[in-house]
């Protein structure tokens, strides 16, 4: 079969941290149930439960992906504080076979003017220091808060002390992990704490992480934004400042796109529309594809490096 542009159907998580905002991007949201996450294209084990994205559309809908495709790509709506978490360091998850790295980064695609995130311990910090403040609960006074504006991007190594603020709404991109310790949690009770193993992931002499928002750069008919190149995969944020067309040629690896403004439509043997919030791969060897851009139309783009795809 000749490969083409797949979609997904999301995989909507309720979280207590959750809302409605997703409705915005396309989301069929279920009545009085807060959604924080959809999930819009996972390749998990099957031991996790909703972990694997089924096919949409074309010859190949109804099936699931199972092609140990190496990266997770969601929406979150952060209506309230996300949990202080930590995920596995390299050197835990060499140790604990069950336990695997969840690098991320969150691309801010709209806030509140309140709106923060919270990267890293403040230098200082020690283990003895952040249990006394857990104790207390006063957690936050040891966080790395940073003020947010839409459009920014923010790479988070797996080991990072991190939480998602109230009134952020982001894409994600990660390593394909659902491993998380939470740390604390903002006075809500009922959930499980993970403080032992999330001490012995954080690395407290790790030097603070510092961003960087890169400059944008027009390139005929496109704006291009480079956000980051990791190990595990590059992003960049490409508009259409005029009404235009893109030319997509899947040689090596396969590419992700995600629209986040606008609307666009993809003309092939199997073709595809894509309003704001469809999440698109496109496998290796797809030719004689081409991509209508109205004025205005943005997508994000993520590529997984050659070396990490033929590692899976």
């Amino acid at each position: 079969m000749e490969p083409y542009p797949l979609t997904f159907e999301p995989i909507l998580k309720e979280k207590v941290w959750g809302g409605r905002t997703l409705e915005r991007f396309g989301k069929k949201l279920p009545d009085s149930i807060s959604i924080g996450e959809s999930w819009e294209l996972a390749d998990l084990p099957a031991s996790i439960q909703d972990g694997r994205s089924v096919i949409s559309n074309g010859p190949l809908a109804g099936n699931t992906l199972e092609g140990n495709f190496p990266l997770l790509i969601k929406f979150l709506d952060a209506c309230d504080n996300l949990s202080v978490q930590v995920h596995p360091s390299v050197a835990y998850a060499k140790s604990h076979q069950e336990a695997h790295l969840k690098s991320e980064a969150w691309i801010i695609l709209d806030t509140t003017p309140e709106g923060r995130i919270y990267v890293g311990l403040r230098e200082g910090t020690t283990e003895e220091t952040l249990r006394t403040s857990l104790a207390n609960d006063t957690v936050p006074e040891l966080l790395n808060a940073i003020d947010v504006k839409k459009g920014e991007c923010y790479y988070l190594p797996s080991g990072t002390c991190h939480a998602l603020g109230a009134g952020v709404l982001v894409a994600e991109v990660q390593t394909p992990s659902d491993t998380t310790f939470r740390v604390w949690d903002w006075g809500r009770i009922g959930r499980e704490m993970h403080v032992n193993q999330a001490m012995e992931c954080i690395d407290f002499d790790a030097p603070s992480l510092t961003f960087t928002q890169p400059e944008s750069l027009q390139s005929g008919d496109f704006l291009t934004t480079h956000f980051v190149d990791t190990p595990f995969f590059s992003i960049e944020r490409v508009e259409a400042r005029v009404d235009t067309e893109l030319e997509l040629v899947i040689d090596e690896t396969p590419v992700v796109l995600m629209v986040v403004e606008g609307h666009a439509k993809i003309t092939h043997a199997v073709p595809l529309d894509a309003p704001v919030g469809t999440t698109i791969l496109l496998p290796t060897g797809v030719t004689n594809a081409i991509m209508s851009m109205p004025k205005g139309t943005a997508v994000l783009r993520f590529d997984v490096p050659d070396k990490l795809r033929l590692a899976h």
